[in-house]
């Protein structure tokens, strides 16, 4: 199970009432809260990594231990080089927030969709364009 499945797992899916406006305050104080609570999330396992990597650094004399551990490490490391890209797009989405622009489609314009950002809060692309992109990109 993925960072974000354990985040929305904990989280309460946002209740939409009828009649609501697209993005209204209730809506980006949920996301504010998911996206805020996801950062802290990752910022912790890093710490956590960073503590593991620094308390278990053994000097094993038998090559085979100490290629085992290399590889361990930089499963880890990989593992926390995908977060810290994830970690900047969550400080984007909530730039965007901020800046009333969160929700939108970045290419053309249209809402996202709430169902689609609780999936992934980091969004950026309706599932159109989304769609369109993987087409192009596979066709390349």
């Amino acid at each position: 199970m993925g960072t974000h499945e354990l985040l929305a797992s904990k989280t309460t899916p946002y209740q939409e009432e009828p009649g609501e406006s697209y993005m209204n305050d209730r809506q980006r104080a949920h996301f504010r809260h998911l996206l805020l609570a996801w950062q802290r999330q990752l910022m912790e396992e890093v710490d956590r990594t960073v503590a593991h990597m620094q308390g278990d650094v053994t000097h094993y004399p038998d090559p085979n231990d100490r290629a085992t551990q290399e590889t361990d490490f930089g499963i880890e490391l990989r593992a926390r080089d995908r977060e810290r890209k994830l970690l900047r797009k969550i400080s984007e989405a909530l730039r965007e927030l901020e800046s009333g622009d969160y929700g939108y489609c970045e290419a053309c314009g249209t809402e996202i969709g709430l169902r689609r950002l609780e999936a992934r809060p980091t969004a950026t692309l309706c599932i159109e364009c989304k769609t369109f992109q993987e087409i192009r990109e596979r066709r390349n």
